[in-house]
């Protein structure tokens, strides 16, 4: 079947009003029509299975890294442009795990999770300890923004905590990790590129001092996991380090905070399922994991064929770039039944909301922990929550490839 008419990917962004309203409008028909849709402007493959995406994100000979694409990919070269900020040291760039290929990427993701992973273990009061003291903030203010006073807070606090961010240091941490973001808009202004490079610049240069910092005097914070590790033979540079802390920072940050936020919403939505909840506070996982796969943060992630192959029946050349739309397989039919119905007891569903294989997202089982604990404890604190004005259209970020709220007003 002819698929002229189908979306490219500038399309399936927010440039595209009709995509920020309704994304799966679009991606129902790639889905049906044509789930490997070649996009010659971008030069790239879009894919929109479930069956495809899940293929090819468990095959752990894909390439990552965009200097492996061809030269049509304008995707890639814009994952490049990226990587080559002039404002980060040398010994930063092209150093990020998200766009590494194997060996290296391994030798550096392992003792970063090690570290990661044993602290996200025990970090359940800490957690907590955020998550209480943003509520406090709020008190009883009636109406609220839920996303600037709560859902936008939480995540990078707790990731600076975990870090190790000297707390009279916060309010910059936070504008900082905000200014990074902006790398991942490969739309902005040249106003927000600037504001990137002076955050990107900020933020370096404060987690080179944390890091020489722990070295004189060891806390009980993330830095000093890794400069130990370094000290007891882990191979890894200082760039490497820092630039991977800052990687869990800006992708910790974002997408956590648009998956607390998406949940409210949904919930208030749909009260019918936040009534189960409420009944049965011991479904908070199954409601992660809906959100998670009927309103993911993250719309994408990309691949690049090692080899000659095939994806649903479509050739795909080495060195040719793949987009799996993320949000377009958890909404597969063939895997999901009413896939467009939101549910918190779904069984059985095998969402791809933080991609798979050996780039799985590294802070999923923060992601999963953190929003978990946050979801319960806000309606907790106001079990007569409400939307302030239930009415109103909810207000989709611009950022490409991503999904949250720009603001979501409450009324308690």
């Amino acid at each position: 079947m002819s698929d002229e008419k189908l979306p490219g990917l500038v399309e399936l962004t927010p440039v595209n009003p009709a995509f920020n309203d309704d994304p799966h409008a679009l991606l129902n028909a790639l889905r049906e029509k044509c789930p490997v849709h070649r996009d010659d402007a971008m030069g790239v493959f879009i894919l929109s299975k479930h069956a495809d995406v899940r293929g090819v994100l468990s095959d752990t000979t894909m390439w990552r890294s965009p200097e492996l694409a061809e030269p049509a990919s304008m995707f890639d070269a814009a994952l490049r442009q990226g990587d080559a900020d002039p404002a980060v040291p040398e010994d930063e760039r092209r150093k990020g795990i998200l766009l590494m290929d194997e060996p290296d990427h391994m030798r550096i993701r392992g003792p970063i999770a090690k570290a990661l992973y044993k602290r996200v273990a025990k970090s359940k009061a800490l957690m907590q300890a955020v998550i209480d003291e943003k509520l406090d903030a709020i008190g009883h203010r009636s109406p609220f923004d839920a996303m600037k006073d709560y859902a936008l807070l939480v995540p990078v606090d707790v990731i600076a905590r975990f870090i190790g961010v000297d707390h009279a240091r916060l309010a910059e941490f936070r504008e900082w990790s905000e200014g990074v973001i902006l790398s991942l808009n490969t739309f902005r202004s040249e106003e927000e590129t600037q504001i990137l490079h002076r955050c990107g610049e900020a933020l370096s240069a404060y987690m080179r001092s944390l890091m020489a910092e722990r070295r004189r005097q060891p806390r009980d914070d993330l830095m000093s996991d890794m400069v130990a590790l370094q000290a007891e033979g882990a191979d890894l540079t200082d760039g490497e380090i820092c630039t991977n802390l800052q990687g869990l920072l800006v992708g910790g940050n974002l997408t956590t905070t648009d998956l607390i936020g998406n949940a409210i919403w949904l919930l208030l939505k749909h009260p019918g399922e936040l009534a189960k909840l409420k009944a049965d506070p011991a479904l908070i996982n199954g409601v992660v994991e809906e959100v998670l796969r009927y309103e993911s943060p993250v719309d994408i992630t990309g691949r690049i064929a090692p080899r000659e192959m095939q994806v649903h029946g479509c050739p795909i050349h080495p060195h040719q770039s793949m987009v799996m739309s993320l949000r377009g397989a958890n909404r597969d039919s063939d895997v999901f039944p009413d896939p467009h119905r939101f549910d918190i007891t779904r069984k059985d569903a095998p969402h791809v909301a933080f991609g798979g294989g050996m780039h799985l997202c590294i802070g999923a089982p923060l992601a999963r922990m953190e929003s978990a604990q946050a979801i319960l404890s806000f309606f907790g604190r106001f079990p007569n929550v409400r939307l302030a004005d239930p009415a109103m259209k909810p207000q989709w970020r611009n950022l490409p490839f991503f999904r949250g709220l720009k603001e979501l007003h409450v009324a308690v």
